[in-house]
Order: C-alpha cells, then structure tokens, then sequence
C-alpha cells in the first residue's frame, strides 16, 4: 500500500522546515513503509497544519497520530524493545521536546527578526509584494500571542535560556554514549529526538539554544548517526 506524506519540504538544510513533519517520515522509514511526499496539500489540510498521511482507506492529520496508525492498522512495535517503564521514559523525553522545547525554537525564529528574515519569511515569498509586509506582520502578532497563550514568550530571555538549556542538558545526559535515546535500537520516541535535534542544531538560525546544542558533542554525533542511517543522500 501506498502512503503519501504531505509535507512542506526541505529546508534550510533540514529534510523538512517542519519538525513534525521530518518526525513522521522518519516514523514510516523506520517502519519500512512505501510512501510518497506531496509539498501541495497544505491548503487542504484537515488542521490547517502538516504533516497529514493519506492512506487507500484513512487521512491521519497529526504526527503522534501517524505513529499510533502505524502501531495499530500496520502492526508496527516501534517500542518492542523497551519495558513498559522505558515507554514511558521515552514519551516523556519525546514530549520534553514536542511540547517545551519546540515552542522556544519557535520564539527563537519567529520573534528575533534576523532569523525571521533568514527562515520564516520564506514561506511569505509567494504572496504578493503589495501586501506581503501586512500578512507578514498579522502572523508574526498571532504567533507571538499563540507563544503567549502557550506560555513561554511570558518568560524573561534569560530565563527563556535557562529553560531550554536544561531540556538540552537533560537528554545529552540521558543519551550519553547509547547509540538510540533508549540504547541499541531505535524507538518510536527517536524519531522526534532526531528531527528536534536537527532543527535546534541548524547552523542558520542562531540562538543560545543552537549554541548549547552544538555544545553537546554526543547530541551533535546522534544526528550524525541518524542523518547517515535514514537520509544517506543527505550525509556528507
């Protein structure tokens, strides 16, 4: 069966803009899933938001969603290794990053006006000039209040800092020297550990958060691995 993962695309340098995105055509390659991409189907997204699957029988319109579709209608044990108290370690660790450190990075481009103009801004490019600049200004408002409602864009800098670097501190610690987060084998939870990994350690965007990232030479190896194991044509 084919699927088809609709995606935003690659990158600055990432294999797509969106972390979801990366996590869950990273979750079908591990699952060895026959799929196709399709960088059109925003529009018709069922959230307003990608990734979404399209499969000869289902649409899932979330990348946790996608996972728990491929465990249930596929039979795939992404986890069949860990013991139920390693699941439970490692979805925390997955929703550290999903639903803490992802909303700093989001801060980290979209508030700071050089990184905007490096990364975000680009989706804007095929709006009209004449009115690109409000449409640009009306979103950047809704994300920052999005970020306030949130929670994080309420914090200080510095303490926005201390924030991510003690997500960043905690999965190097945990991660040490294992080649997966959980050790030997790849679970589900590091497909979200690679493609938030990847984003925070983009050299386009700088942040204090991308320099305590790159600091960690055992997170910066992890991708490494990943990048040469799941996207070879991506690894030099």
């Amino acid at each position: 069966m084919m699927m088809t993962l609709y995606a935003f695309g690659p990158a600055f340098g990432l294999p797509d803009m969106s972390p979801f995105v990366t996590k869950a055509e990273l979750l079908l390659k591990m699952a060895k899933c026959d799929y196709q991409t399709n960088r059109h189907g925003y529009a018709k997204a069922p959230k307003g938001k990608l990734p979404y699957l399209q499969t000869d029988n289902a649409l899932i319109d979330d990348s946790t969603l996608i996972r728990f579709y491929l465990e249930q209608d596929q039979q795939i044990d992404f986890d069949a290794a860990l013991s139920p108290s390693e699941r439970g370690i490692a979805w925390a660790f997955e929703k550290m990053l999903e639903e803490h450190l992802y909303y700093i990075s989001l801060k980290d481009r979209w508030a700071n006006d050089e990184n905007f103009a490096k990364g975000p801004s680009m989706i804007f490019k095929r709006i009209p000039w004449p009115i690109r600049g409000l449409v640009i200004r009306q979103v950047r408002k809704k994300m920052n209040r999005k970020l306030q409602i949130q929670g994080i864009a309420l914090h200080k800098e510095v303490d926005i800092i201390k924030l991510a670097k003690k997500d960043l501190d905690s999965l190097a610690d945990f991660l040490a020297d294992k080649p997966y987060l959980m050790g030997d084998q790849p679970c589900a939870a590091d497909a979200s550990v690679y493609a938030f990994m990847r984003s925070a350690l983009c050299p386009l965007f700088d942040s204090a958060t991308h320099q305590h990232a790159i600091s960690k030479a055992n997170l910066v190896a992890y991708c490494d691995r990943m990048t040469k194991e799941f996207y070879p044509e991506a690894h030099t």
